[in-house]
């Protein structure tokens, strides 16, 4: 955990986020947000400019704007991983990314760049997730899912074994996913079925 961080962004991700390297030991520099009527969060000042020297983490829960202001930014990326989270020593979690309170990872699975993996969510042995995905609180992925870049996974939804889901897919609340899942697909229901397709 590095000891200062700035937080992109100051909603109420960016406060779980805050409480997270709090928990672990680190500390929050600043947030930043554009919105300039917000300037405390939490205790923390919020600026418009991303002051240099300290890592960064984008605490914006959308994936698509999360995507955007990482392509914008050239800051090193920070990390941060609450205490109780349970992650094995086998599996690997890349710059940027989040896991919250609860959270289970297996052994050889990889988390990408900008992830979010919220509460008490639960990733299997040999996942592989692309970068801006969201997995959200209680949502279950089984062994050997791969889950593509910028995919949100919705909370409570259940994910078999061996399930590949493409890029930019969002998985409805409660959703239990039992066939491979196409890129921009929109799914919802148990079983899960496509109901629509976003735009690339």
């Amino acid at each position: 955990m590095n000891n200062g961080i700035i937080l992109i962004g100051a909603g109420g991700h960016a406060k779980v986020i805050a409480e997270v390297i709090e928990l672990s030991g680190g500390t929050v520099q600043q947030m930043v947000d554009a919105d300039r009527s917000i300037t405390e969060v939490i205790g923390y000042p919020v600026t418009q400019e991303i002051p240099g020297g300290y890592p960064i983490i984008i605490a914006i829960g959308n994936n698509h704007l999360r995507k955007s202001v990482a392509e914008e930014s050239k800051a090193e990326l920070g990390t941060a991983i609450h205490p109780s989270a349970n992650i094995s020593k086998r599996s690997l979690i890349d710059k940027g990314s989040v896991v919250m309170a609860g959270v289970s990872i297996n052994s050889g699975t990889t988390i990408g760049k900008h992830c979010i993996i919220n509460t008490n969510a639960s990733v299997d042995h040999d996942c592989l997730i692309g970068d801006f995905v969201h997995i959200s609180p209680n949502a279950a992925l089984a062994g050997n899912v791969m889950i593509g870049e910028g995919s949100h996974i919705g909370i409570g939804s259940s994910v078999i074994q061996g399930i590949h889901i493409g890029k930019w897919v969002t998985i409805g609340a409660g959703a239990v996913i039992i066939e491979d899942i196409p890129d921009h697909a929109v799914v919802v229901g148990v079983p899960g079925k496509i109901i629509k397709y976003n735009k690339p």
